[in-house]
């Protein structure tokens, strides 16, 4: 069996394939053999629930976003030249969850197909080797991946907007939390917590109960 790119109007079609880009070092690109026939994408966000007596529905506080996660199924194959599909294909797949001598983490690589480009680490590998030789040689082999998003500190911070200018929000107080703390979770700054006293006309700041549901003030109301 040979696998070649399909052609269309002389036009070859992309090759997926994975590149490890960090460290820089040990950059190397692994062709994934044949295309997948499909791949997944998946994000989730964590919120917590807010214990309030007496509620059938606890109000939701948004803690966090995840980060995405890429599983694809690639079928890798060597029954054209009869090698072993372990030491050609799998091995160097099965290496990315190796830790790196100088990452002391596993290597980030890129997934590439046409334009889709998607950056993280290899989160897990599940092989299932579906052919072999009459010499028990392992010829094909069934790999699902898993890939979990990697994005550094500093392009986090650039690119994710924590604050909005043109909009009110609402904040509902867990247990143990005071204006102060509420002003640095928000402001980043627990001075601005009067600010936040005026915006819902409290007047003892040490006393707010779990559960009050506050308004934040916008951010042109914010003194500079």
């Amino acid at each position: 069996m040979v696998s070649l790119p399909i052609n269309f109007l002389g036009r070859e079609f992309a090759e997926a394939e994975l590149r490890i880009v960090e460290p820089t070092e040990d950059k190397a690109t692994i062709p994934l053999h044949f295309n997948p026939s499909e791949y997944k994408l998946k994000k989730e966000n964590t919120f917590a629930e807010v214990p309030i007596p007496g509620l059938q529905s606890p109000p939701l506080q948004y803690v966090r976003g995840g980060a995405r996660v890429l599983t694809m199924d690639v079928l890798v194959d060597t029954s054209d030249d009869l090698s072993n599909v372990r030491e050609k294909y799998v091995a160097k797949i099965e290496g990315l969850l190796n830790q790196s001598e100088k990452l002391h983490a596993p290597p980030i690589v890129e997934f590439h197909w046409a334009e889709q480009v998607f950056r993280g680490v290899l989160q897990a590998l599940e092989i299932n080797y579906t052919l072999f030789h009459s010499d028990g040689k392992p010829l094909r082999a069934k790999l699902s991946l898993t890939l979990k998003e990697y994005r550094p500190v500093d392009v986090r911070l650039k690119s994710d907007k924590l604050t909005s200018s043109d909009v009110e929000k609402r904040y509902v107080v867990r247990a143990g939390e005071t204006l102060s703390s509420v002003s640095a979770a928000i402001f980043r700054d627990p001075a601005r917590w009067r600010e936040i006293a005026v915006a819902n006309g409290i007047t003892d700041p040490r006393r707010i109960e779990p559960g009050t549901v506050l308004t934040v003030p916008r951010l042109e109301e914010q003194r500079v």
